[in-house]
């Protein structure tokens, strides 16, 4: 394949520091590559040195003649007094860029529902995010560099992304450099890693399923070497004590090969145990949300949502932006009253929340993190062992001497990491995480998802974080159109879900109508979808009466659990065949 750009001998050193120190990499045409590490270790400074925006202070980067070059950084770079149409496609009349099928994507699939006239510095985070993304990719660049491109992005927005990137280019032509912590994008769109670490630049094949398997392999193969070294110190050792070499037996290694290791290993979380200990804590009784909605003004945000929520759940909420999920935990957490219905809450309901914001660490700012985690108990029982909670920060990736630092000059991650482990010492028996990958890279996300997995308690997950939610929860939700319903199916059922609903039209330009055969089309999707909620609500429905029956009627609580999970589905069916009725007549044509 041929070259596009590389790094050769590559050295970069701050004062405190050596960042990279004789590096060597390349792109050729057609890779797509993910670059993974610690936070810190150099991925975006990996970036910058590829892409120019660096000198390095040793070796040199190439770049074939002619290859263009596309950066998207961490930082918002945007002019604000440019609008997201000029920003996006220039001063270009609408007429020409819509000719050009690319462009027409980019502007659907990343900025659809974007203000096309408003001013970039009026914009949120997340609207300025997918302006830059769009106005990229609007681009024709030979290669592209992304620095956390899922940032601010939505679970549909980051499935776009992906498919986007594989469609851009054939499979031998376009270069891919992207960082990030997502790891089902990763997977989804790379086709080989570079990890970042210890100031070298580490090449496996494969996205990041395969890289994982390629480490595992590595980190064993060097355990066994170590321990063969260490072998034959002691046995130097012995000879020179003894004046002459005796006769041992050859050690024996078995190195286990990745795919074998996994396969032997348990299932991430002991659901039986986990509900079992749930249970002692809690009780039976959780949170139930029954017949609840929503209403600030005119506007309302939640309607008519039942959830009962049992103990041990571990349940993922989907949705997009504004859709409701977080006035759905405040229902949850008692921050948000219903306008109508109700929420009971068990008597041995502790709530706590991992919150965005990380305010809750702001009062311990100047305090150092041991003096911090000195105040809460003086062990911790996670996977059945009993932990200090500096083994357990050291579990999340916190080295001896991070634990005399003052909490105001840990980095966003450490703080992140601090704030969970300040939480699980609380002992609350129900935790809320609002979007809790944020600052975290990719080891730290799997050191706290195995933390999470010994956690006996009830899970909530708000998170567009794919793979987290696939991966702490055991089912997941969604809120849609002001409605909390269940998707068996997943991310991707939800996903489905939302590409046969309507799309709305963009704000402050002019929306063109949807032909009437594409609006037939729409039906018919939506149409289909329709009836397989119908066929398994049915289901549901049947299996309930059957441990109603079955059920012992001296349970009055467990039939009355039962009794309403089963009105709760009969209601959504009604809704489910009133929709029907109006789809079958807009499927006609």
């Amino acid at each position: 394949m041929a070259h596009l750009l590389g790094g050769e001998n590559l050295r970069l050193s701050f004062p405190t520091k050596t960042v990279f120190d004789g590096i060597t990499v390349g792109l050729n045409e057609g890779d797509r590559v993910g670059i993974v590490g610690r936070n810190g270790d150099g991925k975006s400074s990996l970036l910058a040195l590829l892409s120019g925006r660096l000198e390095p202070h040793g070796g040199r980067v190439t770049v074939r003649g002619g290859t263009r070059i596309g950066v998207l950084d961490q930082q918002d770079t945007l002019d604000p007094a440019l609008t997201v149409g000029q920003a996006i496609v220039g001063d270009r009349a609408e007429h020409e860029w819509a000719g050009d099928a690319r462009i027409r994507d980019v502007v659907a699939g990343m900025a659809g529902d974007l203000p096309w006239d408003k001013k970039i510095g009026e914009l949120s985070g997340g609207q300025r995010r997918r302006t830059a993304l769009a106005a990229l990719l609007a681009g024709d660049d030979d290669v592209l560099f992304l620095d956390e491109p899922t940032n601010h992005l939505d679970v549909q927005a980051v499935t776009w992304l992906a498919g986007h990137l594989n469609r851009r280019w054939s499979s031998n032509a376009g270069g891919l450099l992207v960082v990030t912590h997502d790891r089902w994008f990763l997977d989804e769109v790379c086709t080989a890693t570079w990890e970042v670490h210890d100031g070298i630049v580490e090449p496996f094949e494969g996205g990041y399923a395969a890289y994982v398997l390629q480490r595992v392999e590595r980190d064993r193969m060097a355990a066994a070497s170590e321990a063969k070294r260490q072998n034959l110190m002691r046995k130097e050792l012995a000879w020179l004590r003894r004046g002459a070499p005796a006769r041992t037996a050859k050690p024996k290694f078995r190195i286990d090969a990745a795919n074998a290791l996994i396969a032997n290993e348990p299932p991430p979380r002991n659901t039986v145990e986990l509900s079992r200990m749930a249970t002692s804590r809690l009780g039976k009784d959780v949170v139930d949300i029954e017949g609840v909605s929503v209403s600030y003004g005119d506007h309302r945000v939640l309607d008519d949502v039942t959830w009962l929520i049992a103990p041990g759940e571990r349940t993922g909420v989907l949705g997009v932006n504004g859709a409701g999920k977080s006035t759905l935990l405040g229902l949850v957490t008692g921050a948000v009253r219903p306008t109508t219905g109700r929420v009971k809450r068990g008597k041995t309901v502790k709530v706590a929340t991992l919150t965005q914001e990380l305010a809750e660490l702001a009062d311990v700012a100047d305090q150092r993190v041991n003096d911090v985690i000195a105040r809460y108990r003086t062990t911790y029982v996670a996977g059945g062992k009993e932990m200090s909670p500096g083994q357990l920060l050291e579990r999340l990736g916190f080295t001896t001497t991070q634990l005399q630092t003052p909490v105001k000059d840990l980095s966003g991650g450490q703080r992140r990491r601090l704030q969970l482990l300040l939480i699980l010492l609380d002992e609350p028996n129900v935790l809320v995480l609002d979007e809790p990958s944020n600052d975290l890279d990719t080891d730290m996300l799997a050191a706290m998802e195995d933390l999470l997995d010994t956690w006996p308690g009830t899970l909530l997950v708000v998170s567009h974080d794919r793979y987290l939610l696939e991966r702490v929860t055991d089912q997941q939700y969604a809120v849609l159109d002001g409605r909390f319903r269940h998707v068996p199916g997943g991310v991707d059922e939800y996903l489905r879900l939302l590409s046969a609903a309507p799309a709305p039209a963009a704000q402050d330009r002019t929306a063109k109508a949807p032909s009437d055969a594409a609006a037939t089309r729409a039906a018919k999707k939506e149409l289909s979808a329709v009836e397989r909620r119908m066929s398994k609500l049915n289901d549901q429905i049947a299996d309930l009466d059957t441990r109603m029956h079955a059920h012992d009627p001296a349970d009055y609580e467990g039939l009355a659990r039962l009794t309403r999970d089963r009105a709760a589905r009969q209601d959504e069916l009604a809704e489910q065949e009133l929709r029907w009725l109006e789809l079958a007549e807009a499927a006609e044509g």
